[in-house]
């Protein structure tokens, strides 16, 4: 058994707090540290979680390293915001823990995001012997574990990957973000771009856009956008050519979405308020609903997968690896809407493999590197149950 400590304790990181109590034979002890305390008593308290709480802020590198010191996990998992990734990174370093989270770092005075700032910590990790498990969510995380197995079991040759990502819920606001909003609508007010025959594509922000079939919620309109899976796949995946990202959104979110781009209140730049310093889209941030309390209530569900075209013995054909997740049933099982549930019950698996050595190479290792079988196996056990089929439906 292994000491955990895991930083953040917001929509999924609830989840993924929960989701480790439940494993007692694999997590000695769970630490959890978070800039705030609230919602780690409330979890400790009401669900009776046995955990030690933390006061850190992530983004304070000695901190962390002065917390973790004095507590010697054996494995972090990275709940926290992207812009911290680097910070929690260095922290493991320092003390010689293992690293996880699920999506790669992000400069707070940009809108970019990008795996090679957290790859170029590969050699340090190695030489520590310690392993960096990078994008262990959903998307990127589970997405990225589809592609592999699709690689190892279901086609000789991959051609295309499109990444297909649709929530169908309800939440009952008239708008709102599944998880963080800053950095949410920084991710899809960014230029779109995919990889295609060895080189990256730009579009402009959700210029594209088709009607897409998914599983057991029906045709909806998706949009093409950058994802940082598309780069590690495309490092990945041999001789893949293609691979984009779509994202659905309903036409009253987007017409949200504009009016507030256009009177400024999604800019990251800092502007002058009543004599203070304040930076517009936090300040929206602040205002919109939290994403933690969105579960109640929530109806609909879910639907992220790959629909993956290549060659098997000499055929072509063309498959979709998808999980559908209930609103109502991950809120049945830790309080959690469905966006939350399906990023935090995959983070939850890969330290779980990791530390049961299952999944242990040095360096800073994306999830498609691993072994895929052992985690299908888990995220059916564990709440998120896969399908293959054949996808006859034309993604253009």
């Amino acid at each position: 058994m292994k000491k955990l400590l895991i930083i953040g304790a917001g929509s999924a990181g609830s989840v993924v707090i929960q989701k480790c109590c439940r494993l007692s034979s694999v997590f000695s002890e769970i630490h959890v540290a978070s800039r705030t305390l609230e919602k780690s008593n409330e979890l400790k308290s009401t669900k009776k979680c046995a955990i030690h709480i933390h006061r850190c802020d992530a983004d304070d590198t000695e901190a962390l390293i002065t917390l973790m010191s004095s507590i010697s996990p054996y494995c972090v998992i990275n709940m926290a915001l992207p812009y911290q990734d680097l910070s929690i990174m260095e922290a493991c370093l320092s003390v010689g823990a293992h690293y996880v989270d699920t999506a790669n770092y992000e400069p707070r005075d940009k809108a970019e995001f990008c795996y090679k700032w957290q790859w170029d910590y590969h050699e340090r990790f190695k030489e520590k012997g310690l392993m960096a498990l990078l994008g262990c969510g959903f998307d990127p995380g589970v997405t990225n574990i589809f592609c592999a197995y699709a690689q190892k079991e279901l086609f000789d040759q991959i051609h295309t990957i499109d990444i297909i990502d649709c929530n169908a819920g309800d939440h009952g606001h008239p708008f709102a973000t599944n998880f963080n909003p800053e950095i949410n609508i920084r991710e899809i007010t960014q230029d779109g771009k995919y990889w295609k025959n060895g080189q990256w594509v730009t579009t402009k922000a959700l210029s594209e856009e088709q009607s897409i079939y998914f599983p057991e919620v029906g045709h909806k309109d998706a949009y093409l956008m950058y994802h940082e899976e598309i780069e590690s796949l495309a490092k990945h995946i041999k001789g893949v050519q293609q691979i984009r990202f779509w994202m659905t959104f309903s036409q009253e979110y987007l017409t949200y979405l504009n009016v507030l781009q256009n009177v400024g209140m999604t800019r990251i730049d800092p502007i002058q308020y009543n004599g203070q310093e304040i930076i517009p889209l936090q300040f929206l941030k602040e205002v919109l609903p939290n994403p933690s309390d969105l579960g109640e209530g929530y109806t609909g569900k879910t639907c992220i997968g790959c629909v993956i075209h290549g060659e098997k013995n000499g055929k072509t054909l063309t498959k979709m690896i998808y999980n559908v997740c209930e609103h109502q049933q991950a809120y049945k099982d830790c309080d959690a809407q469905a966006v939350g549930y399906t990023t935090g019950v995959p983070a939850m698996i890969g330290a779980k493999l990791l530390c049961e050595g299952t999944w242990m190479e040095s360096g800073v290792i994306n999830v498609e590197q691993c072994d895929p079988t052992p985690f299908l196996e888990d995220l059916k056990k564990y709440g998120l149950p896969w399908k293959v089929i054949d996808y006859e439906h034309r993604i253009i």
